[in-house]
């Protein structure tokens, strides 16, 4: 039978048949954008939090001993992520009862509000304990509007791709957060060079969060040009309302499998994310006593090297398949974790760069496949809040925790090879998960018609 088109509003494809939806290209690509924008703005904050982390622990926390300040920096980083699962389980069903757009366009208003009341908070010196409980009010807020970003901007992704392309699209939400560290981490290593430690003590520190206010309209305006996505308008007409109401029930317990994958790929990717990212540059700095400046290039010029691998890696997946590039990923990390710790406490610049190199580059295979393979573990209906769910139940218990966790091991065993053995462990989770799930480069996603670029 012939398939049957119709119109469809520009918005959402060129066209649509009864077996195919063929999207616009432009569309696509500004839907990317957007998305990857409100990414990179989430992990712009991250970055600028763990870059700056031992600044801020002298700002907020009062105790005279480093690592007691810097471990309760990282524990108010980790109370963000205590909050993303409620953040997820009130976003994710609300994006697929009333749709992806209208929510992400209202997580990006959070995000900055929150980002940018970090600072104007007084310091711990001005008005005591209460500077560290605004710290932690604005990191709650943070973190309950993250529940919904991610999920939400991959699933966006994944449903305005092409199923041939959606791994190349894909990767660019990860691009964005590269560049949201890149931009963190270029402006903190730029005031570390240009300020005294007394002006970052002071009001240097400022700086980086209060640019949040501006980048937050921005994306707000990217995100309000937006429209619904095809699968998700296709999944509304077949309803009787696009506001019906799917239970959490069904989200959970009618997904469990779906969500134990998810939660499986979900800590191998973000146990390794934070520690790179997030915790290694305070490594270098606070326990192998590596010049702060230095440490900083170091790690910006490694996720610059990530980020020009990052749209090649997503289009290998689009060809090889989601499931073989995850899968050399989790066996790197569990052979080469020690070797690249080793050299990087090796403390040269020439063996640190390759030991950071060769962990971010293993990372990209995480970054590159995980946009596009996590929202294909569940159906149209259900995709948004069930991925909410799994994902930030993940980060919540194991990613955003790594810098607190490896912190405390450390502190308590006095083993500095503490961070490989984390994320060694965390490869074998990573990779029974890759063992069970399916492969779905080059296929529709589950509940979705078939999709073709125009």
């Amino acid at each position: 039978m012939s398939a049957v088109t119709v119109t469809a509003p520009r918005s959402v494809s060129l066209t649509k048949s009864r077996h195919t939806t063929v999207t616009d290209p432009v569309l696509v690509r500004r839907a990317v954008k957007a998305a990857a924008l409100g990414n990179a703005m989430e992990w712009f904050d991250f970055g600028v939090y763990s870059y700056i982390a031992v600044t801020l622990g002298k700002v907020f926390f009062p105790s005279g001993n480093p690592s007691a300040q810097l471990l309760s920096t990282f524990g108010a980083f980790a109370a963000a992520f205590l909050v993303r699962p409620l953040g997820g389980m009130v976003f994710g069903p609300l994006g697929d009862r009333i749709g992806r757009q209208k929510v992400l366009a209202f997580t990006m208003i959070m995000m900055a509000v929150g980002t940018f009341a970090i600072g104007l908070i007084p310091s711990y010196a001005t008005i005591g304990v209460g500077a560290p409980l605004l710290l932690l009010a604005a990191r709650l807020v943070q973190g309950f509007s993250t529940g919904g970003e991610y999920a939400g901007a991959s699933t966006f992704i994944a449903e305005f791709a092409p199923d041939k392309r959606r791994g190349f699209l894909g990767s660019w939400l990860e691009f964005g957060t590269l560049a949201g560290y890149i931009g963190g981490a270029g402006l903190v290593t730029l005031m570390t060079a240009l300020l005294s430690s007394d002006q970052m003590t002071s009001w240097g520190w400022r700086i980086p969060f209060l640019i949040a206010g501006p980048m937050g309209i921005i994306g707000l305006y990217l995100r309000m040009r937006l429209e619904e996505t095809p699968a998700f308008a296709a999944e509304a007409d077949r309803c009787e309302s696009s506001r019906r109401k799917v239970p959490l029930r069904e989200m959970i317990a009618g997904q469990w499998k779906a969500l134990l994958l998810c939660v499986g790929l979900v800590l191998v990717f973000n146990v390794t994310d934070y520690m790179l990212l997030s915790y290694m540059p305070s490594y270098l700095t606070s326990v192998l006593k590596y010049d702060e400046t230095h440490g900083l290039l170091v790690v910006l010029c490694v996720m610059a090297l990530m980020m020009i691998v990052q749209p090649f890696a997503g289009a290998l997946t689009d060809r090889v398949g989601r499931r073989p590039v995850i899968a050399a990923g989790c066996a790197g990390f569990l052979f080469l974790s020690v070797p690249a710790l080793l050299l990087i406490r090796q403390g040269s610049l020439v063996a640190v760069g390759l030991g950071m190199a060769a962990l971010g580059l293993l990372l990209v295979c995480f970054t590159a496949a995980m946009p596009s393979a996590l929202p294909a573990l569940f159906p149209t209906r259900v995709r948004y809040g069930s991925l909410s769910i799994g994902f930030n139940i993940s980060v919540s218990l194991f990613g955003g925790t790594t810098p607190l966790v490896v912190t405390a091991l450390i502190g308590a065993t006095g083993n500095l090879m503490m961070p490989a053995y984390y994320m060694m462990a965390a490869s074998l989770i990573g990779g029974a998960a890759v063992w069970f799930m399916a492969e779905s480069a080059g296929r529709p996603l589950p509940g979705s018609a078939p999709s073709v670029e125009a």
